[in-house]
Formats: C-alpha cells, structure tokens, sequence
C-alpha cells in the first residue's frame, strides 16, 4: 500500500487499553495509532480525517496531561445528529482511538471493559465535539476550523477537472497531490494552531 510520504511524519496516538492487556492482544494494554490507522477506517484521507484525528489528539492531551490515555475510559459526545455534515465521518475516528461505542459496541466482561453507548450524538454543547473521562468526569469539548488553512490555489477546479468522466490519469493525479498538500498542511504545519483546533470548554478536576 503506498500512501503520501507525510502520513508518517504525522505524531501517533498511544492509549493503553485495559481489555486489550486482559486479553492478551497487546503487551501491556499499549496501542499505538498512526494516522494511516484513521485513512484506512474511513477510506480516504481528507480535512475531516485530519481534523478528527487533530481534535482527538488534543483532548487527550487535556485529559491525561500526566499519563497515558485510557482506552475503553472515554465517552465521546457530538453536538450534531449522526448523519448530519460530516459528523459520522469524526465520530469514527474518535472512536477508532478511544474505543467509545454506540448500543452496537462491546458489552463488556464480568461488568467491566464495556464501550456500549459510550457514543452519543445530538448532545448540546458549546464544542463540536466532546470527551469525558468515566472515571473522573472530567471533559474538554472541540470544535475544528478547517478554513482556517487556505486551500490550494485552483483546488476547486483541480477538483472539477478530476471528476469529469473524460478525465486521464495526469489530471486526477494533479488534484490528489493537491488534495493531499492540504491534509499535510494541517496535519504537519498547523498540528498545534488554536485557529484550527480550538478547545470551547475544559472542566478541570476539582480542588
């Protein structure tokens, strides 16, 4: 499988997962997510992939400042309905990462490790998107600003040009390494940039 050079250069996400330690699916519960691991999930990457993958990231950050994240430990809210935009797209990858499930997910084992409804959607919040942690209930809700990084000059065109029936190989080509150009914009220059990914709401622990 060859992907642009980029998707490596892009900061992983570790969680450890306790019921993937149980198990014995990985030493120590530690899993390592690479974002090729959320362009394989949706099948395509693109500025909502990345964002999703960016606001993830960056609420984990604020929810486990000093240890690692627990997978299987977070509930996920969007504020919009499941198939409302994009949202469906985000959630997935949220929960690629965090293991949060809707009535569809995992029950769980003698009480514990469960991910079933762990997945909301249509919840109000100030964010776009929101992370709680079960055990504290601590949360920081986001909300992503993919226009805050200029596209491409002639993307749109680029894009209309590709998709036209009678379009060849070098025409298509040009539009994906342009496409792609963005995603690596956002994903490699503008990783950390409050304009892109902004934190709406943090409530920290108590005392």
């Amino acid at each position: 499988m060859r992907t642009p050079a980029f998707f490596e250069a892009v900061a992983p996400i570790e969680v450890t997962d306790p019921l993937a330690a149980l198990l014995g699916a990985a030493e120590g519960g530690l899993i390592q997510y690479h974002y090729l691991d959320a362009v394989k999930l949706a099948g395509h990457s693109c500025p909502t992939v990345a964002g999703a993958w960016l606001m993830t990231r960056t609420a984990l950050a604020r929810l486990y400042p000093d240890g690692s994240p627990q997978r299987g430990g977070l509930r996920v809210e969007l504020r919009q309905a499941v198939d409302e935009g994009v949202t469906g797209v985000i959630a997935s990858v949220a929960c690629l990462i965090t293991g949060a499930a809707n009535d569809g997910g995992f029950k769980g084992l003698g009480g514990r490790y469960g991910r079933q409804g762990l997945l909301r959607f249509g919840v109000a919040m100030a964010g776009e998107i929101r992370f709680t942690r079960l055990d504290n209930g601590v949360s920081v809700e986001l909300a992503h600003f993919p226009q805050s990084v200029p596209r491409p000059s002639g993307l749109a065109e680029l894009m209309r040009d590709a998709l036209a029936p009678q379009a060849d190989a070098a025409t298509r080509e040009a539009f994906a390494e342009a496409w792609q150009g963005w995603v690596r914009t956002i994903l490699i220059d503008h990783a950390d940039d409050p304009a892109l990914i902004a934190v709406e709401h943090h409530l920290a622990p108590a005392g």
